[in-house]
């Protein structure tokens, strides 16, 4: 009997539960690099040179000791390599040339047959340096008189939509001018105006960073690495070597945790431009938890300056926002962090009169980069502080406040562009009620105070206008399926979500899918870079698009068989059928061998093949001078999130008792994923909002270690995380999905400060909300003696 099925073959494989693809994969971490991969006895290792100050003139280097080393078989400087790297601002050689700019700079590197001879050769090599004047403050160092870290900023490349500003330390500056301002305070009944501080913090990924390089005679380039990013790996080494990016060829295996860090290029042009110097030898170049903590990128610190004021009624009327980025020494990714600060920067409300300057600067810290959140977990942390003191104000509960003023469908955005569906409200309503928003709970101590914070957001995908995905799907002769992907997996599931979009697309069952791997830009299709919270949306509509056009193949060819139309045509269950003849056939060996023509004078077909891409074709450039345009992102994705904390009013600790997230995702594709990325999301929120940060100063990090760096563990996991999912479809995400695994921990810092808060009646000035600054705080505003 023939099975029926409608139009849209096995949507039940769309929103199920299913298993990760790599469930029962090893996954080796840095090992891979030790036992999977063979690179022969030649390997040699890298070790690199690195500026102990914040910012000094180099005046020469001797490296005639280190050469002269047994066992050294080459030695680089800035003076092999005069091109110019980054990815939005190419501001930054691989090894820095005239001066350094931050402690942990490469200044030179060396190869050699053992990492120990590699270090002593390290420690001979001599570097003359005249110091400089430094700067570590951001706002500082956007004014006209701190001293200035890029002379030559006029002359660098940058994105046309990147706005430096020559003659300064200013990197990128995004201008937000929507409505009047100036005339919008006279109509305010309240006006809160607060200022925030959010320090660095490290992504501490527990694979560090390593790369293995290698330089063939005929100068063509292997990189093995841990990345987020092959294909901009490929086409930023390449232009900064001056070779095709033919030449140039990336293998990403599993990555072992990368949140940001690994995005972009960091330290892996280090190991191809050593390897460069020793044609035909692989260079293995491993960083040390130490180095790892502060010689790669880090979240940027922020200064920002919020003014908001509102109606009798609690209406937004008016917000003035001042950001100051510290975007570290080079800040070749930081500008776009200011750029979506810039765009974002009302928060998930509607406001009528927005003006904001956000400021990327150059400062001698580390250089900032990509972190889960972009920006948004910085800005939000004082935008929905200011937002329930401005409730309390005027009188008006904190979740009713965001209700009547939070983004809806066709709401005016801070660029001029129109809100499309959100379901916003849905997921304030569905967190208020988890969480128990109306009812008081005792504390479980005399000494303690129990008190609940709220806070909403939103995040759109940080990412040129142009970013696009490629996927490929075949069909071996089982009628399994290999698909092709260029998006990496680094623990988020984005493999099984392919996996099940793809079979949902074909017609066939999940557990037929195989994803080619590892990541290889000479084979894998063209992904931009697995960052944004895109790779759902935009990799996903690739990969559906290349099933769509394989199952197209498939049913013209039976229909020409069967002289029947395609439109009467399905594959369910890896079987063609016919809704007419109520025919059935099996995909196997078809698909790759064709099937003979009904008259018998031949064959039709082939091995199938589809190909699919994406890219999105609509957005818009935005006014310099005011930030206004048709549109500027693809969407954006919204949520709420609410916690209860319990302070200890004799040691000041703070502990999180319980939280509630929802987060509206469009289709969440597999739910369990989602709800994985909800709860680590949170848990990270919990770790940077109660004991992260990076302690620079004079620009020497003082915590470059797990004894003085803590990031939350499973003691600090509230016994209760509730995870919503919220689906109001997206209308070009494939089935109406949208990312969402960097957004659960964007509103973690002020729903806790708002907690806080709630339980003792003091704000803290900032995070990490540490036991030792609430008891302070506590001290200082009379809750404690």
């Amino acid at each position: 009997m023939l099975k029926t099925m409608n139009a849209e073959k096995t949507p039940d494989l769309i929103g199920k539960d299913l298993p990760r693809l790599d469930a029962h994969e090893k996954v080796t971490g840095t090992a891979v690099f030790a036992d999977d991969i063979e690179f022969g006895s030649g390997l040699l290792y890298a070790r690199i040179k690195r500026s102990p100050h914040p910012h000094a003139l180099i005046k020469s280097i001797d490296t005639a000791q280190a050469e002269a080393l047994t066992g050294v078989k080459a030695v680089v400087t800035g003076a092999d390599y005069p091109g110019y790297i980054g990815l939005y601002l190419q501001d930054r050689h691989i090894f820095c040339r005239d001066r350094v700019r931050y402690v942990g700079e490469a200044v030179a590197g060396v190869a050699a047959i053992s990492e120990e001879i590699a270090e002593q050769a390290v420690a001979l090599i001599q570097v003359e340096y005249e110091l400089l004047e430094p700067v570590f403050d951001a706002e500082q160092g956007a004014g006209s008189d701190a001293p200035l870290l890029h002379p030559d900023l006029g002359s660098y490349k940058a994105a046309s939509f990147i706005h430096p500003k020559p003659g300064t330390n200013i990197s990128n500056h995004f201008k937000i001018r929507k409505g009047d301002i100036d005339s919008a305070w006279g109509s305010c009944a309240q006006i809160v105006e607060r200022n925030y501080r959010i320090p660095h913090v490290q992504h501490v990924p527990i694979e560090t960073h390593v790369a293995v390089a290698k330089m063939d005679e005929t100068g063509e380039v292997t990189l093995w690495g841990s990345s987020q990013s092959p294909f901009a790996q490929r086409n930023l080494i390449a232009k900064a070597l001056g070779i095709s990016q033919s030449k140039v060829r990336v293998i990403a295996p599993y990555v072992g945790g990368g949140f940001g860090c690994k995005a972009g290029v960091s330290m892996e042009a280090l190991a191809v431009a050593v390897a460069a110097k020793v044609k035909g030898r692989a260079v293995k170049l491993r960083l040390t938890r130490e180095e790892e903590f502060y010689t790669t990128f880090v979240r940027q610190g922020l200064i920002s300056r919020i003014k908001i004021g509102c109606g009798e009624q609690g209406k937004l009327l008016a917000m003035k926002n001042t950001f100051f980025w510290d975007g570290g020494a080079s800040t070749e990714y930081g500008v776009n962090i200011a750029r979506a600060a810039g765009y974002s920067s009302s928060g998930p409300y509607e406001v009528p009169n927005v003006m904001t300057d956000s400021y990327c600067v150059y400062t001698n810290h580390p250089v900032g980069g990509a972190f889960r959140g972009f920006g948004m977990p910085e800005m939000h942390a004082g935008l929905e502080q200011c937002i329930n003191e401005l409730a309390e104000a005027i009188g008006m509960d904190a979740v009713e406040f965001r209700r009547l003023n939070c983004v809806r469908e066709g709401s005016v955005l801070v660029t001029g562009s129109a809100m499309h569906p959100t379901g916003l409200s849905d997921c304030i309503d569905q967190v208020a009620n988890a969480i128990d928003w109306d009812r008081k709970s005792a504390a479980s101590a005399s000494h303690k105070r129990r008190g609940k914070g709220f806070a909403i957001m939103w995040k759109a995908p940080a990412m040129p206008p142009n970013a696009g995905s490629s996927a490929w799907l075949e069909l071996n002769e089982d009628a399994s399926v290999t698909i092709g992907l260029g998006g990496q997996e680094i623990g988020q599931g984005t493999f099984s979500v392919m996996a099940q979009m793809a079979a949902a697309k074909l017609g066939v069952p999940y557990d037929w899918v195989h994803v080619a791997k590892p990541i290889d830009t000479q084979y894998s299709p063209y992904e931009w870079q697995t960052v944004a919270s895109r790779l759902t949306w935009s990799m996903g509509n690739a990969v559906a698009n290349a099933a769509s056009d394989a199952r197209q193949q498939i049913l013209d060819m039976v229909a020409e068989v069967w002289e029947e139309d395609p439109e009467d045509l399905d594959i369910v269950e890896g079987e063609v059928i016919s809704y007419k003849s109520e025919e059935s056939i099996s995909l196997k060996d078809m698909v790759v061998y064709g099937l003979p023509k009904p008259d018998g004078s031949g064959w039709l077909g082939g091995p199938i093949v589809g190909r699919g891409k994406f890219m999105p074709t609509y957005v818009t450039g935005l006014d310099p001078e005011t930030g206004q345009g048709d549109r500027a992102v693809v969407h954006y994705t919204t949520g709420a999130q609410a916690v209860e904390v319990e302070v200890d009013l004799e040691t000041g600790r703070v502990e999180v008792l319980r939280g509630a997230a929802a987060f509206d995702a469009g289709k969440a594709i597999n739910p369990a994923l989602v709800e994985a990325q909800i709860e680590g999301g949170f848990v990270q929120g919990i770790s940077t909002a109660l004991f992260e940060g990076l302690q620079l100063k004079n620009g020497v990090l003082q915590n470059p270690s797990f004894v003085d760096y803590r990031i939350a563990t499973t003691a600090d996991v509230p016994a209760e995380i509730k995870s919503l999912i919220v689906e109001v479809p997206q209308d070009d995400g494939p089935w109406g999905a949208r990312g969402v695994g960097e957004h659960p921990m964007v509103p973690t810092i002020p729903a806790i400060a708002n907690a806080i808060y709630s339980a003792i009646a003091v704000r803290v000035a900032e995070p990490p909300f540490t036991a030792e600054k609430v008891y302070l705080a506590m001290v200082d505003a009379g809750v404690v003696e």
